[in-house]
């Protein structure tokens, strides 16, 4: 075999890194480290934890979907900020200035809607069952308004609202109530000659019994969209209502008096997008996504008002010459995954620019007060197939997924990293969890791209109306918003040591994950499991993080180098031979 030069000293560099990487290894690249860990210090002295509280406010009060009054005041406050901070309005395009926002506007498939008011009393009751100042969503979405003065209709029970539990009873003009989701609930009633439908269905982790009065908002459909006139309304009830109603239906015929005061409307829907535009490759982009649709202060107000600031620190920054992001960064606000799926597939060139997605959901919790924990949802990895160990799906809950459904990245370390380098000194607690979907990180999975969430769970006041600005961190934020965005300063201009400090630090976490799972499966067969079953799994996590190593070769903004590619080798190198050593010692432990 006749080798050149070039490839004589890349091999020798394969090997001596290898050599290098046989022993414990840790990220010892300090270039690349300090260049990371400036931007801590620039992101540490600039994010204003008031300022992202105070947007809560203001969106928190605001009852939000897509096109109503509250989605596009809370749209509009976010453009105040961007204007302040110094991101001009595009005219020509995004080539306008380094710092540039727009408002895209959309008519709307289907008509918006908002609550005004509302309250439910039954019969003989000084005091309503529910009113819409204490429980704001009690109301549920797409209800249409009662007659003036409301209407008094009786009461009917219909179980858990099956198709069986509708039979033999004459519904018509009256108010059905069931309990479980209100949408299957209403479709069934109102097509029975109901005029409107109670509904109870709180999920556990919400601890029903003990938030009494929390109430997670739900939705109807319109059942015929071409005449609104003949929409009606559901009322969703909170734990303590819906045992009073009960206790009232026990007794015998129970009259309830329902006045709702809605709108409903056709809209155009809103998304704001702002953009840190690349000084060399303006064209690949790092894309964060927070929705600004759902009620809550912390779903997702916090996402709303984190990514604001974060916007503000990164023109401060950029306007200060202090950092100057050599690919785009760009910020989106809008209704979730619609805004974002929209932004990947409307334009196909784009698209084929964005490297990494970034979704910013519920990230502001007071984890002492909802029973949270702050997590980072992984992209598919073998831990939604084979969870086990500390790996454990949230109470959303997630699918076991196959082998072919994986996608191997660095993104998911990379992250959890950066969260943890923020969190080494101030306690903050960093968790991840396996892929399970639903928010705005699933349209880059979709379209091929990296993409993440950031966010809590479990959550006691999840979708309820307990989720107010009392519930929120100014410090969960700050901890978020600096680790974000030091993630995306670190790929939007990541040079060769950087890049190679990265490797290091992946392979640290690749080394630490074999010896867990290693672990986990030398119990498993010391229990009865097969030794192949357990030996596959390690195999699949190494071939997971072989190629996520070729991964990298994407992040230097000017292209992979050669020291990096030798170093990538020699990472995989040594996984490589971990792996077999630990595919021999299963074979022993048989």
């Amino acid at each position: 075999m006749i080798l050149n030069f070039k490839n004589t000293a890349r091999i020798t560099m394969i090997v001596c890194a290898s050599l290098l990487f046989t022993a414990p290894v840790t990220a010892q690249n300090p270039q690349g480290n300090a260049t990371i860990n400036q931007y801590y210090q620039l992101l540490r002295t600039n994010f204003v934890p008031d300022n992202p509280y105070q947007t809560v406010a203001f969106v928190e009060q605001r009852w939000r979907i897509a096109g109503n009054t509250g989605f596009n005041e809370s749209i509009w406050q976010v453009e105040k900020i961007l204007q302040q901070a110094g991101y001009q309005k595009e005219v020509s395009g995004e080539a306008d200035a380094p710092l540039t926002y727009r408002i895209e506007s959309r008519k709307m498939k289907q008509p918006t809607w908002e609550p005004i008011d509302g309250s439910l009393s039954l019969a003989g009751e000084a005091e309503p069952l529910l009113q819409f100042s204490s429980n704001r969503n009690m109301l549920a979405i797409n209800s249409a308004s009662t007659i003036a003065g409301g209407v008094t209709a009786e009461v009917v029970d219909v179980g858990r609202g099956r198709a069986q539990d509708f039979a033999d009873k004459d519904l018509k003009g009256k108010i059905v109530f069931a309990e479980g989701g209100i949408a299957g609930l209403y479709t069934k009633a109102i097509r029975a000659g109901a005029i409107g439908v109670l509904s109870y269905a709180m999920p556990a982790y919400t601890q029903p019994e003990k938030h009494r009065n929390s109430i997670q908002f739900q939705g109807i459909p319109f059942l015929n969209p071409d005449q609104l006139e003949t929409q009606k309304w559901g009322v969703v009830l909170s734990y303590r209502a819906k045992e009073k109603l009960k206790a009232r239906l026990a007794q015998g015929q129970t009259l309830a008096t329902v006045h709702i005061k809605t709108s409903i409307y056709q809209a155009e829907e809103l998304t704001l997008i702002a953009n840190a535009r690349g000084t060399s490759k303006p064209d690949e982009r790092f894309v964060f996504s927070a929705h600004v649709q759902e009620p809550g202060a912390n779903d997702n107000a916090s996402g709303v008002g984190t990514l604001a600031e974060m916007a503000r620190v990164t023109a401060r920054l950029v306007r200060d010459k202090k950092f100057a992001p050599q690919r785009t960064i760009t910020f989106l606000w809008g209704d979730e995954i619609r805004s974002t799926d929209r932004y990947i597939r409307e334009n196909p060139q784009r698209a084929q620019g964005i490297k990494w997605g970034l979704s910013l959901d519920m990230v502001g919790e007071d984890t002492a007060k909802t029973g949270g924990s702050f997590l980072i949802e992984k992209m598919p990895d073998p831990s939604a197939i084979w969870t086990r160990g500390n790996d454990k799906h949230s109470e959303w809950g997630g699918t076991v997924l196959k082998e072919s459904d994986m996608v191997p990245n660095y993104f998911t370390d990379f992250l959890i990293n950066r969260c943890r380098q923020q969190g080494q000194d101030n306690g903050w607690v960093v968790n991840a969890n396996p892929y399970e979907g639903g928010s705005d990180h699933t349209p880059f999975l979709n379209a091929k791209i990296p993409g993440l969430l950031m966010w809590h769970f479990t959550d006691v006041f999840y979708h309820t109306d307990a989720d107010r600005l009392a519930m929120v961190s100014k410090t969960s934020m700050q901890n978020v918003g600096i680790s974000a965005l030091a993630a995306a300063f670190t790929l939007s201009s990541a040079d060769e040591h950087s890049s190679i400090y990265l490797v290091q630090e992946l392979l640290e976490n690749a080394t630490s994950r074999l010896e867990t799972e290693f672990s986990l499966s030398k119990k498993a067969i010391a229990a009865g499991a097969k030794e192949k079953d357990e030996q596959h799994i390690i195999e699949v996590w190494a071939d997971w993080y072989q190629k996520a190593f070729d991964k990298m070769q994407d992040i230097p903004v000017l292209g992979t180098t050669e020291k990096l590619k030798a170093q990538i080798d020699a990472a995989k190198i040594h996984l490589q031979q971990q792996n077999s050593r630990m595919q021999s010692s299963l074979k022993n432990a048989a």
